[in-house]
């Protein structure tokens, strides 16, 4: 058993709990800033200003899904590297998927560089509202490959269970993104601008500081040869080809979800933008979810420990409970300080009612398809993902959102979304209970089938 494979015994619920709000801590860290960044464009009294937000905040979560897919299949790897005992492997796993992720990273940022008037276009942005919104992304769509370091050095940092390290990454790109804001903003007075460069070096400070721990503490990185990329690209890709795919249905749902709230005009997407920055906030625990279980269901799947594979999946869930519950009492009690915060009235103070409301509660949805698409990771069957995935935010968004729109207003826009949502987490729930029952092997937690075997081959041979 590998000394670096921490997951393998203890409460798998504390594991959960530990690894969730270490790595929340190092996510909201940059989740903050961007809070902090529509505080400061709303103190600037320009409604245009915080719509372009608006529209350029989808368009870099479809950029940074890109990052999530190749972390994922890093800390997959890495972690059922690390499970199987062969840490060779593992850094071999981590120098392939990191150059992949830079190389791969670099050609997409381009592509979107190249077509980012079409793309806020097709949101719905126009006029001055479009040409802030191109300009914003335009300085920080570049470094992508930055982040995707960043992203990718977090997750091999959370495969050895070092969340506390992978958590620090982006706490330090969150202090020099909350420094420079300020100062690029006001103090220069370059007010989108001064945003979007003080976005840029944080990502620099994220690489940096998520690459540099893995060299330090976990034996670097392998020499990079051509024979071991090719060795490595089927297992990287049979992961994060799909979970790319997987991740890009979310900001291409979240741009029709954009454009049907842009028919309400520019204070609902202010609304809307509000709540984009709100909600990774106050669900940051739920975001980290996803990787922070991924390692402990790999370690314990690449040990064949498959009870423990069942029992962190269902531990997993009923922690998105207990914290949805505890941050919708939150938000409903500081709904109002929260609207008076972004001086906002009217549909924007609405939205931000109905966020800190009912909506707040189906977040838990959410939480399901995040722990059931960790389990699908992380058990050789990331396709499961993508079609969970695509579904929700196509068939899941589609038709309620347009349902909503029409029947209720702005506000139903969002509704529609969640009531999609939650039809999709009991189809996820519903498929990862069969993956776990088929793939872990009977309930006496014996040999999975030839199948498993067979993957277990292709990710833990040695050369």
């Amino acid at each position: 058993m590998s000394e670096q494979a921490k997951f393998l015994d203890g409460s798998l619920f504390r594991h959960i709990t530990v690894m969730s709000l270490t790595a929340s801590v190092g996510l909201m860290a940059v989740f903050i800033v961007d809070f902090v960044d529509m505080i400061f464009i709303s103190m600037l009294g320009k409604a245009e200003l915080a719509a372009a937000i608006g529209y350029a905040g989808a368009i870099l979560f479809f950029t940074s899904s890109f990052g999530i897919g190749m972390a994922i299949a890093a800390g997959a790897l890495v972690s059922r590297a690390l499970g199987a005992g062969d840490e060779e492997l593992a850094r071999s796993r981590a120098t392939n998927t990191l150059i992949f992720g830079v190389i791969f990273g670099a050609i997409f940022a381009g592509m979107v560089w190249l077509n980012l008037e079409t793309l806020a276009s097709l949101m719905g942005a126009k006029g001055e509202t479009l040409e802030l919104a191109v300009s914003y992304l335009a300085i920080i769509i570049p470094t992508l490959p930055l982040l995707l370091m960043g992203m990718v050095g977090g997750a091999i940092l959370r495969a050895h269970g070092d969340a506390r390290r992978a958590m620090m990454a982006t706490v330090w790109g969150g202090v020099v993104n909350a420094v420079l804001d300020p100062i690029l903003i006001f103090g220069l007075d370059l007010e989108l601008t001064g945003a979007a460069l003080a976005s840029v070096c944080a990502r620099i400070a994220i690489a940096v500081f998520g690459v540099l721990p893995v060299i330090k503490y976990y034996g670097g990185f392998s020499r990079p040869s051509p024979k071991a990329l090719l060795a490595d690209l089927p297992p990287v890709a049979l992961i994060a080809g799909p979970a790319i795919l997987t991740q890009l249905a979310t900001p291409i749902g979240q741009a029709y979800v954009t454009r049907s709230m842009a028919e309400f005009g520019e204070a609902a997407v202010a609304g809307m933008a509000i709540v984009g920055r709100m909600t990774p906030v106050a669900f940051g625990v739920l975001f980290a979810l996803s990787g922070a279980v991924g390692p402990i269901i790999g370690q314990n799947f690449g040990a064949r420990q498959f009870g423990r594979v069942r029992q962190a999946f269902n531990e997993a869930l009923i922690f998105t409970a207990i914290v949805v519950v505890v941050i919708s009492i939150i938000l409903f009690i500081l709904r109002g300080p929260v609207a008076a915060l972004f001086e906002a009235d009217g549909i924007t103070k609405d939205i931000v009612f109905l966020f800190c409301g009912p909506l707040a509660l189906a977040f838990f949805f959410n939480g399901v398809i995040f722990v059931a698409n960790a389990a699908f990771n992380n058990l050789g069957h990331p396709f499961y993902s993508t079609w969970v995935n695509w579904g929700r935010h196509t068939i899941g968004t589609i038709p309620f959102v347009a349902l909503g729109a029409t029947t209720i207003g702005a506000e139903g826009v969002l509704i529609g979304q969640a009531a999609g949502g939650a039809i999709f987490a009991v189809i996820a729930i519903v498929l990862a209970r069969r993956v776990l029952a088929k793939d872990s092997g009977d309930h006496d937690g014996s040999e999975p089938f030839a199948r498993q075997a067979r993957l277990h081959q292709l990710f833990h041979v040695r050369r």
